[in-house]
């Protein structure tokens, strides 16, 4: 007969990850396949729109990740990401997705960064990750934060979002020009999934 911690860590085993973004999901589950099996949205046949209304990256992920809660009452998570431009007082930051407007063109997006900076040389940028995590109805946060500065132009074609002119702190290449091994090794969203796992062995002893 199982143990109840047995049972526990079987069910701990699959979390869903409130997200559609491909993208996303492809590097969540690079990161948690040893340990997690990620249920995606549309492994439910969740297509739904979900509104990110909230003035943090902190309110935006529990917004999703309640969505899917009491939507389907399983255990989930969901991100917000946000990246952080020093000379730009922190934007887009929490609009990172909308920067340039709500068709959430990366290239637009980053294009009215480049604009903005011109040719300032405080460069200096941060990519945030926070993660909300709701388990049995509890909501446990994490936070993944890399420094880190912007390129003059767009440089790479792999990654997504900003990756094409952030360049992380003691690389001279972009996200985007990084294999998706480096970058894992050193993302923000690997580093709050990172402290998300930490949790969850810390749960299950």
């Amino acid at each position: 007969m199982q143990s109840v911690d047995n049972i526990y860590y079987e069910l701990m085993k699959e979390l869903v990850f409130a997200s559609n973004n491909k993208h996303k999901l492809a590097e969540v589950r690079a990161i948690l396949a040893p340990f997690i099996n990620i249920i995606s949205l549309n492994d439910l046949n969740c297509f739904d729109e979900i509104p990110e209304t909230a003035n943090t990256l902190e309110g935006n992920a529990l917004i999703k990740a309640k969505y899917i809660y009491d939507k389907f009452g399983l255990d989930c998570f969901a991100d917000d990401t946000g990246l952080e431009v020093e000379a730009l007082g922190g934007e887009p930051g929490v609009f990172s997705a909308r920067y340039a407007g709500e068709a959430n063109s990366a290239v637009e997006n980053m294009n009215k960064v480049l604009k903005l900076l011109g040719n300032n040389n405080n460069r200096t940028a941060s990519f945030r990750t926070v993660i909300a995590l709701i388990q049995a109805n509890n909501t446990t946060f994490f936070e993944g934060k890399i420094e880190g500065d912007i390129s003059n132009k767009p440089c790479g074609k792999t990654g997504f979002g900003y990756d094409p002119i952030f360049i992380p702190k003691g690389y001279s290449e972009s996200f985007a020009q990084l294999s998706a091994d480096e970058k894992i090794k050193i993302s923000h969203r690997a580093l709050a999934i990172n402290n998300l796992i930490s949790f969850l062995k810390i749960m299950i002893g």
